[in-house]
């Protein structure tokens, strides 16, 4: 589904946080990438999504170089990033902030509608809170917010930044069995990048292990196991 290739990428001219990462994410799996904080985890996302440009390498969606490609159009393409930072309208509706991820099609209201149901068939819960301010809901609700406004432009590909940053754990719980029914009942290709280590490696299906900006390790989750000591876990 998605390749990157050899990827230098910084924030400042010279200075590069990624030093020739390669990654690749299967269709219809979960790909884990972990590392501790500052090795490059959410700048490789940020690359594959257009917010930060490489000063070298590649990044192929379905065979084809996506560098350069405006973020608007990755969206129409099949690709949506979920932050690590919630992102949610707290002052709106659940159901307005749903549909602000129907921003691509918005004169299309047959479609929006019928995301919308696809959305509270997913998460009944959201169903039952649709005309309350997001801001009033448990974080992990707020997050499904943020999931179900993504999946409104039916992707093919999600990229998931720290999805359970400053949950509970029963919170987190929850966004976890979301990303494994998104693989597992709807197909759908999803790369993850984690700290919270143990949980993710319950989910992945093939891991990647990133130290100061390089390729450290990867692997089936199986082979993974086999290694926590070696790599603090």
């Amino acid at each position: 589904m998605l390749e990157a290739r050899d990827l230098y990428v910084g924030y400042y001219k010279d200075l590069n946080i990624l030093q020739g990462v390669s990654f690749t994410a299967q269709k219809g799996k979960i790909t884990t990438v972990l590392g501790a904080n500052g090795v490059g985890k959410s700048t490789l996302l940020k690359a594959i999504y257009g917010f930060l440009r490489p000063s070298s390498g590649e990044v192929l969606l379905e065979g084809k170089n996506i560098m350069g490609t405006p973020t608007y159009e990755l969206i129409n393409r099949g690709v949506s990033y979920i932050p690590q930072q919630p992102g949610i309208f707290r002052w709106m509706s659940v159901e307005e902030n749903l549909e602000m991820g129907a921003w691509p099609f918005k004169r299309d209201k047959a479609r929006i509608k019928r995301k919308l149901e696809e959305n509270y068939e997913r998460f009944p819960l959201l169903k039952d809170r649709r005309k309350s301010p997001a801001g009033e809901l448990s974080g992990g609700m707020q997050r499904m917010v943020e999931v179900g406004r993504t999946l409104m432009t039916d992707p093919k590909l999600i990229l998931v930044d720290e999805p359970t940053a400053g949950l509970a754990k029963l919170l987190s719980q929850e966004v976890y069995e979301i990303l494994v029914r998104l693989r597992d009942e709807e197909g759908m290709t999803i790369i993850l990048v984690d700290q919270e280590i143990r949980q993710a490696l319950k989910i992945a299906d093939y891991v990647y292990v990133l130290e100061l900006g390089r390729n450290k390790f990867e692997g089936p989750v199986e082979e993974f196991t086999d290694l926590k000591k070696a790599l603090w876990v």
